[in-house]
């Protein structure tokens, strides 16, 4: 039982801190200096960058989640039952889909209006229907990617209890 809840916490750890990582310090430290170095070229650039390490971020949280489940669900079935198992587990699926989601749907059609658009999105007209739409993806994007930054502080907070 102590390596199926190490196996969960450490995935759990991976998908929190990584997540952390990627928001709150590599997002913004590569657009802060890449748009310092060319505002409107840079801020292409970091978007490029930014999406790279998005993509290599997908596999990391879907196998993260794929251990919580497979972890948390074996702990049940061996015993004693996980506190809240079934909140649990519905979180991590969730969070699950809401990676497949941001993954799979929503940023290859970022890429590939980028790469439609050739330019910075920023230099678009306003009243361009593709600038709105690049902003609502991304901005759906954070508010998916944001929601399993959510989930996982509520996972941390029931095995805090546990």
């Amino acid at each position: 039982m102590f390596v199926l809840r190490y196996l969960y916490i450490l995935a759990l750890g991976v998908w929190l801190g990584g997540m952390a990582v990627a928001g709150l310090v590599a997002a913004p430290e590569i657009f802060a200096v890449l748009e310092a170095w060319n505002p409107a070229e840079g801020r292409v650039l970091a978007g490029q960058i930014f999406g790279g390490v998005l993509a290599r971020m997908h596999p990391v949280l879907y196998t993260a989640a794929a251990v919580m489940l497979v972890t948390l669900t074996i702990r049940r079935l061996l015993g004693p039952r996980p506190v809240a198992y079934g909140v649990r587990a519905t979180i991590i699926a969730v969070m699950f889909g809401l990676a497949l989601a941001s993954g799979f749907g929503i940023s290859p059609r970022v890429e590939a209006m980028q790469r439609a658009i050739g330019g910075p999105v920023a230099a678009l007209p306003d009243t361009d229907p593709r600038r709105t739409s690049f902003y609502q993806l991304h901005g759906l994007s954070n508010l998916l990617l944001g929601a399993t930054v959510f989930g996982a502080l509520l996972l941390v907070f029931w095995e805090s209890r546990e």
